[in-house]
């Protein structure tokens, strides 16, 4: 009897601390980002923690617009929710296009080794020709980091063609070289491969199969009544990227002043990312995507369970090991895996997540079953005296430090 009892107070006593450490860690994330938020750093936010099955904390905080397009506040700014849709900016590259890469893998039609060339004629010229599909995944190809292609592209088509003929910035797989050009690569061998537009293709084998209703390219044209946290009012900072030679993205082939259909008016269901919008038509292997908190969720629980969306397996198991070794250069196929990243620090090894411009982050840790899922519309509040966006690294390390002080065992 003495034993029975013993066991029951430690089951007991289990609970009950297990039960403080969810209550605590719950408290100081909801003081971590209304702090921000009291301090007019960002809008508002929305979270989802999750360990194994159980969600820790799913949850929207602040505004889905607090400024208008001058600058003012708004009278009465929109309040966020969990089911607002966000602006995903390059979280578009691992939740729709490496996800997409993966399943055409599976499916046999391409391999990671491939040469580019295969598929787009453009790259088989003698600087591109050793170009693979793992180059263009892990940001080694040696294309230009960002080039504003609409100052020489209007459509999608266009900017395949000028990317193909535009001469290689870095050497082809000695270094890593961050992207959107080379994701945006990728979207055409998808488009190529499936023979069908990029956002049709994701929305027959990723969203519509894996019922994530809420994810889509360019929401203001699908005729739903959609709620969707505001970005940026128009195209400031790239504005700026263009012109200030200390961002180090300036072309000296490209008069600034050659080009001006720059929007004048808050983002609202137009993706913030430039290339995509006015050289891709809104749809982009490195932007676009628009989408909610759990929908995230579902392509990272496949990925944590295995490449399983439920029972029914989604991606094999071996594809979601290939696309997670992490490579000389701290990255996976398409996900990052440095865990020196804030928004995944110090984590353990096979460790992976990926950030986008507008706010957003995936965080992931494998051996402990967690991840966190932050969507932040920083843009909103506008540009500081500085000319930048606020710089939401601090948040995204004080979350996953304190979701790794209490569930990391």
């Amino acid at each position: 009897m003495f034993k029975k009892s013993l066991s029951l107070l430690l089951v007991l006593s289990f609970f009950v601390g297990y039960s403080q450490n969810k209550a605590i860690c719950i408290a100081e994330i909801n003081t971590i980002i209304q702090n921000y938020i009291d301090q007019s750093k960002i809008p508002g936010a929305v979270i989802q923690v999750k360990k194994g099955n159980e969600v820790i904390l799913k949850k929207a905080y602040g505004y889905a617009q607090i400024k208008d397009f001058y600058g003012n506040v708004l009278a009465n700014p929109e309040k966020t929710s969990i089911k607002h849709l966000y602006d995903i900016a390059s979280l578009t590259k691992v939740v729709g296009t490496t996800t997409s890469i993966m399943l055409l893998v599976d499916a046999g039609k391409i391999n990671v080794e491939d040469k580019v060339g295969k598929y787009i004629q453009g790259f088989n010229q003698p600087d591109k020709k050793a170009i693979t599909i793992r180059h263009l995944l892990t940001h080694t190809s040696g294309l230009y980091d960002w080039y504003p292609l609409y100052y020489r592209c209007k459509t999608k088509q266009e900017t395949f063609k000028f990317i193909e003929g535009l001469p290689l910035k870095f050497p082809v797989g000695e270094g890593r070289h961050y992207s959107d050009l080379g994701f945006t690569i990728l979207g055409e061998i998808i488009e190529k491969i499936s023979n069908k537009p990029l956002n049709v293709f994701m929305e027959e084998n990723i969203f519509r199969p894996l019922k994530m209703t809420n994810t889509t390219y360019r929401p203001n044209d699908t005729g739903r009544k959609l709620n969707i946290a505001a970005t940026s009012h128009g195209n400031p900072y790239e504005k700026r990227m263009l012109e200030d030679s200390t961002l180090g993205f300036m072309i000296k082939s490209i008069d600034p002043n050659s080009w001006n259909a720059w929007r004048q008016y808050t983002l609202k269901g137009e993706v913030n990312d430039g290339n995509t919008w006015y050289a891709n038509e809104g749809v982009s292997g490195a932007a676009g995507i628009f989408s909610t908190i759990d929908d995230i969720q579902t392509v990272v629980d496949i990925l944590k369970n295995g490449g399983k969306n439920g029972k029914k397996q989604f991606i094999a198991e071996k594809t979601i090991q290939l696309f997670l070794k992490k490579d000389t250069f701290k990255n996976g196929l398409g996900w990052m895996m440095d865990n020196q990243n804030a928004f995944m620090k110090d984590a353990s090894e096979g460790s992976f997540g990926h950030t986008g411009f507008t706010g957003t982050s995936i965080s992931v840790v494998p051996d402990q079953n967690i991840s966190i899922v932050l969507l932040i519309n920083r843009q909103n509040i506008g540009l500081s005296p500085t000319k930048d966006y606020f710089n939401v690294n601090p948040i995204r390390e004080q979350v996953f430090k304190t979701v790794m002080k209490y569930y990391c065992h």
